[in-house]
C-alpha cells in the first residue's frame, strides 16, 4: 500500500526548528471541531502509528502529499516528500493506490469550490509558504470529461 510509508516516515507531521508554526487549514465544518490546528514541533494528533484522528482527520491532511491551485486549476506535489516518485508512476495505472487518492482528493475538492471555496485558496496559500510544491499533471484517466466539467 503506497501511503503505509507515511505512518513510518511522519514527516509531514513535524515542523523542523526554525520554519516556525505550520497552521492546518480548517474547513468551515472543522473548525467548528478543532477550532485551530498548528503544528509546532509535532502534531499533537501524531501516534506511534500515524494520526490519531482516523476518518476525523482535516481535509488540508488528508490532500497532503497534494496541494491544489484553485485559481489556476492545477495540481502540485510537496517535492520534500519521498512519495513522489511511486505516486507519479502509479498515477499511470487508473486502480493504484495513488489513482484512489487523486480521484477521492478531486471530488472532495470539486465539493469545497463550492461550499467552502475559500479554505482551497487559503490552504494552497499555506502550502506554497511552507512547502517546496511541484506541478503534478492530472493523469488523463482521472480527467472529467469536458461535458461534465
Amino acid at each position: 500500500m503506497l501511503f503505509d510509508h507515511c505512518a513510518k516516515c511522519q514527516s509531514c507531521c513535524h515542523v523542523d526548528s526554525g520554519f516556525g508554526t505550520l497552521e492546518i487549514t480548517l474547513t468551515k465544518q472543522e473548525t467548528k471541531v478543532f477550532r485551530h490546528l498548528c503544528i509546532e514541533d509535532q502534531c499533537e494528533h501524531l501516534g506511534e502509528n500515524g494520526c490519531n484522528l482516523g476518518d476525523r482527520k482535516p481535509l488540508s491532511c488528508q490532500l497532503y502529499p497534494l496541494s491544489f491551485d484553485p485559481e489556476l486549476k492545477k495540481y502540485y506535489f510537496d517535492a520534500d516528500c519521498p512519495l513522489l516518485p511511486e505516486y507519479k508512476r502509479q498515477l499511470k495505472d487508473s486502480g493504484s493506490d495513488a489513482s484512489n487518492h487523486f480521484r477521492e482528493m478531486n471530488t472532495l475538492i470539486e465539493e469545497m469550490k463550492v461550499v467552502d471555496p475559500k479554505f482551497l485558496s487559503r490552504n494552497h496559500e499555506i502550502d506554497l509558504d511552507f512547502f517546496e510544491l511541484v506541478p503534478l499533471r492530472q493523469p488523463s484517466h482521472l480527467k472529467k470529461p469536458q461535458h461534465e466539467r
